[in-house]
């Protein structure tokens, strides 16, 4: 593919013919990219002659970008490939099903189906039938005795039904999230120039030679080669496992590498690399290399000692379908499990449990029952011909143990968990919240406790100076421009336009009489519309010093508070721009402007007096301060590096106060949130008494309340020791009335977070979420429950960090969300209180009958259909009721509030003596109060009778109605309010009644019914009903009175969470003991290569510096180098690792 001829004669390489034209073919860029800092500055010196001749070899313009014609951009693609990594393949139809038929109980039916048919089939020699028992009592009727595979058959049939359904659902669940997926990348976009034009292109649309602006908190989609930047810092930890950010600049290190972090500054890069070619493409087509090892080398690649390779930054679709196993792995930090599956496991292993003694003690029973009654009470000797016979009873009673299995264990709750996560999260789109992660839903809906962002959630983020401070003077509205004198102009005029990001425009309203939009950094936006108002153009003055021309930028982070921005002055010498916050600043400043424009001294007492009259006033009222303020260099050039001597003795211009209008619909969501018994905490950057006033406005804070608001030095003071480490116990006397936590850093942010999860106090452990936009929030994000990203103003990297995004910023978004995430919870527990009503009465139901009448009165089919309606259609029904506002009128569950309540357990045990009763009394009584024939102690393969038709089809529409109990599960009256809303409900319960009506009509053999007259279907849909009445009765029976009620589903306390969990992306009790040796391990492994990486550095005198280089880049045993005699000292490493440190360090250093 590569030109030999190129390398040779870099300078006629133009001249030359390339692939697609261009001056460089893909293998020379992807080889220019793995270089790194001076190699890379060379190579691209001698190779390209700098990186504008690279440009102009792309075919492109480092400052109007590319064309934008849609031929070139397509002839890029086919030559430099797109930026997309090709999603792995989805999983076939096929493979879903061979995935659901590994299920353990279906794999005991089938083979227990297969015996079954097998012995059906086996007609024993002879006519020794008396002597054998009971087999075919009637062996004229022929068709009967023939008919015996029918059940085998019938069986292996629901088995069938079963798994497609299962597969089914698993396909769909899929589907959408593939498409969630897809929608995810859909948001992402990127800031690049075309034509001269700043424009916002999907990542999928990058291709090389596009020109895109990078800033702070931007997610690198491209690789590429930086043209102009200022003070860049990247962090590549995501790439190196290196978590210190690298410097970037043109001489020293210009390579930018996709999937890695802007965390300071800005710039513009010319892309070299896109998708597969990048370096994480590369990365991401090493992990699917071969189909086969992918889940090997997934886990590999997420262990290799402890540098967690956490590339996701294009969310490709790579792990769509693992993302539902992966999705917290890939997440570095550790969550517990989701508070809903945490509990649902447990759950479902106690029931499994229960059901397998049940089952096991039922096979038992019939088989010592069978031969006592044969071999012993009857005397009869065991013939060889008749063994064939005493197996297939014996097989019988073991599909009748197998059944009460199946239906004892829930299989339906997976699959009401997804359904209703699946159908919250497509309605969730609509209300704003992307999810990304399945189980933040359900979390949601358990949160305690929200901790908000104030600009851009709580308030518009539409910015507007309305008060300045100038010469001495507080113009409560804005001036005109003749009131300041020409040079005071000038300094406000270009201290604002020149420092501020060139990204940061006014452009005119999109609709006529519309407000002016405001495109970039919205502060910067008010200064500039401050501007505007006096009449001035910003543009003008930006266009006489363009970026390029700018010295130095110092750009805004959340240490400085501050952004300043050096020019050369024509005259000679420097000055220097600076704004950041008022209190922050006017410590820097040692004059001030007057009125005429003369620079007075400014000393403290000054300053102290200015803050009592102006900042605290407008503060108080709500508005952001900022100060303007300048510098001159005029004598030497100053050491740049060193900051603090740069950012003193400035000269103060202006301080303004900015408006940031509170959002009108977030007191009413606040309000909602307090009576939802969810506690709102503002976290921000801005000062205290700006941060009180707007929590007084949203309804944060109320009058009279004796509620804290703290600033980030003082919350610092009271919560850390002298050691200036956190302490639990003093943070748990602070958090619980702390509303307001303002001038916080991000790592206050993740201390308080941290603080509240961690927190045992109180009755109740609290679920915290968390909102954030920028790279600093990620910390904070990750360690929440629950965090949420903006999706408009947000940074890439706070939405990576995110399990949602609010694609419209707004703080009801958030309730929305909690509304949901309820839902979903109810939806489960109502899906619970179904199932385990149909669970205890169908194992008490076939237990019982069997061990009195050696036969189950439902027989396994039934079983089958029973637990597909309740199991499957049930969880459908259930689990897609759409929320109500009710919901939000109690308050959260909290983390150990057990799923099933006791309200809940009335309700199963009350329906179940209901059901219990009903069937009892129809199977031991049934046939006289109908006057039919009995169908107990029935013959092996004797015809349905219409006696167990009856017990079969009242079970089923009992069942049927408590289906509709269901709906309410904190004992409200009236059942069916809101059932109108739900189309899947009613067409479910329809569907099932006539499939009902179908199979007891034309199920025949199969199904062991026989036809039933009009009068004996009225008494089974009477009996049906009477379960809505016996569900008023019970819903009378105050919860208090029953004390012995116990609840089940508990969330894990905090005590079982041990010590070993710190490192774990998610707590699973069962990994601990795996994980613990394997940490040991590699704990081992790192410190032999640390030895035998010291050991080198002693023998070979290579400077330690490139030591610890090769050992953190790739952790390999490097032994090659080792002399025979330090070997030998590593090798007996099963000693424990500081023995062996002392032996390995000690014998080469002896022995030389």
């Amino acid at each position: 593919m590569t030109n030999p001829s190129e390398h040779a004669l870099p300078a006629n390489s133009l001249a030359e013919p390339h692939e697609g034209d261009f001056g460089c073919t893909l293998m020379d860029l992807r080889k220019l990219m793995e270089l790194r800092s001076t190699d890379a500055v060379t190579q691209i010196n001698v190779q390209y002659g700098g990186v504008q001749n690279l440009c102009s070899r792309l075919k492109t313009s480092p400052v109007e970008g590319l064309s934008g014609n849609p031929a070139d951009l397509e002839k890029r693609r086919q030559v430099f490939g797109q930026n997309l990594i090709p999603p792995k393949k989805p999983k076939t139809f096929l493979e879903l099903v061979w995935e659901a038929l590994q299920d353990v109980t279906l794999i005991i039916l089938e083979i227990a189906a297969i015996i079954s048919l097998v012995l059906s089939f086996y007609r024993p020699p002879g006519g020794e039938n008396e002597l054998c028992g009971q087999a075919t009592h009637s062996a004229d009727d022929e068709g009967e005795a023939e008919a015996g595979w029918i059940e085998g058959a019938a069986i292996l049939f629901s088995v069938i039904i079963v798994v497609l359904v299962t597969a089914f659902n698993d396909w769909s669940k899929e589907k959408q999230f593939r498409g969630l997926q897809s929608r995810i990348e859909q948001e992402q976009k990127f800031s690049v120039i075309r034509n001269g034009q700043l424009i916002q292109l999907p990542v999928a649309e990058i291709v090389v030679g596009d020109i895109a602006q990078i800033k702070y908190g931007d997610l690198l989609p491209a690789d590429g080669v930086l043209i102009q930047g200022n003070d860049l810092k990247i962090d590549e930890s995501s790439l190196t496992g290196e978590s210190e950010h690298v410097k970037k600049s043109l001489d020293k290190d210009p390579m930018l590498l996709s999937g890695t972090h802007v965390m300071e500054g800005s710039g513009r890069m010319v892309v070299t690399a896109v998708g597969v070619n990048s370096q994480t493409g590369i990365i991401f087509t090493l992990l699917g290399a071969s189909e086969d090892d992918e889940e090997e080398k997934k886990k590999k690649a997420k262990t290799q000692d402890g540098v967690a390779l956490e590339i996701q930054p294009l969310n490709s679709q790579e792990g769509a379908d693992n993302e539902d196993k992966d999705k917290k792995a890939a997440k570095v930090h550790k969550k517990e499990k989701s508070v809903l599956q945490g509990k649902l496991t447990r759950l479902a292993v106690q029931i499994g449990k229960a059901g397998l003694i049940m089952s096991a003690i039922t096979v038992v029973i019939l088989i010592l029952y069978f031969v006592i009654d044969n071999f012993v009470i009857q005397g009869r000797p065991w013939l060889a011909e008749c063994t064939p016979v005493y197996i297939q009873y014996f097989v019988k009673f073991f599909i009748i143990g197998v059944t009460v299995l199946v239906v004892a264990v829930p299989e339906g709750l997976p699959l009401a968990v997804t359904i209703s996560l699946a159908y919250s999260v497509k309605k969730m789109m609509k209300d704003n919240n992307l999810v990304r992660h399945l189980d933040a839903c359900e979390t949601m809906g358990n949160a305690t406790a929200i901790c908000s962002d104030k600009t851009g959630t709580l308030t518009m983020n539409r910015m507007t100076v309305v008060q300045v401070y100038v010469g001495g003077t507080h113009y409560h509205q804005v001036p005109g421009p003749d009131v300041f004198v020409p040079k005071v102009l000038d300094l406000i005029v270009n201290g604002i336009s020149i420092n501020s990001a060139y990204t940061s425009k006014i452009l005119p309203p999109e609709k006529e009489g519309g407000l002016p939009r405001q495109v970039g950094n919205k502060t910067e936006c008010a200064l500039l519309g401050f501007v505007t108002d006096l009449k001035q153009d910003y543009q003008a003055v930006r266009n006489e010093v363009p970026e390029e021309k700018l010295f130095k930028v110092y750009t805004f982070n959340s240490v400085r508070k501050s952004m300043s921005t050096i020019i050369r002055k024509p005259s000679g010498g420097f000055r220097m721009y600076s704004k950041g916050a008022s209190e922050i600043m006017l410590r820097k400043c040692n004059r001030i402007l007057d009125k005429k424009g003369e620079a007075m001294p400014f000393k403290n007492k000054d300053r102290d007096d200015m803050v009592r009259t102006v900042i605290e006033p407008m503060a108080c009222e709500g508005l952001r301060t900022i100060c303007i303020a300048y510098r001159d260099f005029d004598d030497a050039e100053p050491s740049w590096d060193n900051e603090s001597e740069i950012l003193t003795e400035l000269t103060c211009i202006a301080v303004v106060g900015i408006e940031d209008p509170v959002r009108p619909e977030v007191p009413e969501a606040i309000a909602k949130c307090k009576r939802a018994g969810i506690t709102v905490r503002m976290v921000t950057g801005d000062n205290v008494n700006t941060a009180r006033a707007i929590a007084t406005k949203c309804g944060i804070l109320t009058p009279g309340d004796d509620f804290l608001c703290l600033e980030g030095k003082e919350f610092n003071r009271l919560i850390r020791n002298e050691k200036g480490e956190v302490e639990q116990e003093k943070l748990d006397k602070i958090w619980p009335k702390l509303r307001v936590l303002a001038r916080s850093s991000p790592t206050d942010k993740h201390t308080l977070v941290k603080g509240i999860i961690d927190s045992t106090v109180g009755d109740q452990r609290q679920v915290v979420a968390v909102t954030g936009d920028g790279t600093n929030d990620g910390p904070a994000l990750k360690k929440a429950d629950v965090g949420f990203a903006m999706g408009i103003a947000g940074t890439d990297v706070a939405k990576e960090a995110s399990d949602i995004i609010l694609t419209d910023d707004n703080f009801t978004s958030i309730v929305k969300a909690v509304m949901w995430g309820r839902n979903v919870y109810d939806s489960i527990s109502k899906f619970l209180q179904f199932q385990l009503t149909v669970n205890v009465v169908a194992v008490i139901v076939a237990f019982t009958g069997a061990c009195i009448t050696q036969d189950s009165p439902l027989k396994a089919v039934q079983m089958l259909w029973v637990n597909l309606i309740m199991d499957t259609f049930a969880s459908l029904a259930l689990a897609t009721e759409p929320p109500t506002d009710s919901l939000l009128k109690r308050r959260p569950y909290g983390r150990n509030k057990p799923l099933i309540s006791r309200t809940m357990m009335k309700n199963i045990l009350g329906h179940a003596v209901y059901q219990l009763t009903v069937i009892f009394f129809l199977v031991f009584a049934g046939d006289k109060f109908f006057d039919i024939d009995s169908g107990r102690k029935a013959p092996l393969h004797s015809p349905p009778s219409q006696h167990y038709t009856i017990v079969f089809n009242t079970f089923v529409l009992m069942q049927l109605f408590n289906e509709i109990n269901s709906r309410k599960i904190h004992g409200e009256r009236n059942v069916f309010s809101g059932i109108y809303h739900n189309l899947i409900f009613c067409s479910v319960v329809l569907g099932t009644f006539i499939s009902q009506v179908l199979i007891v009509e034309f199920g025949g053999k199969p199904f062991s019914c026989t036809k039933l007259s009009l009068s004996q279907w009225l008494w089974c849909l009477f009996i049906g009903i009477g379960e809505l009445l016996w569900g008023q009765i019970i819903s009378a029976i105050p919860t208090q009175s029953l004390k012995f009620l116990k609840e089940a589903g508990h969330g894990t306390a905090k005590e079982e969470i041990s010590k070993d969990a710190e490192g774990l992306d998610e707590i699973d009790h069962a990994e601990m003991e795996l994980r613990r040796g394997q940490i040991l391990w590699f704990r081992g492994l790192n410190r032999i290569q640390t030895q035998i990486e010291v050991i080198n550095t002693f023998q070979t005198g290579a400077s330690v510096k490139g030591v610890l280089r090769r050992q953190t880049m790739g952790q390999h045993l490097d032994v090659k180098l080792v002399p025979s005699s330090s070997y030998v000292a590593v090798a007996p490493v099963r000693t424990s690792p500081t023995t062996s440190v002392a032996a390995a360090v000690s014998s080469p250093v002896g022995s030389e």
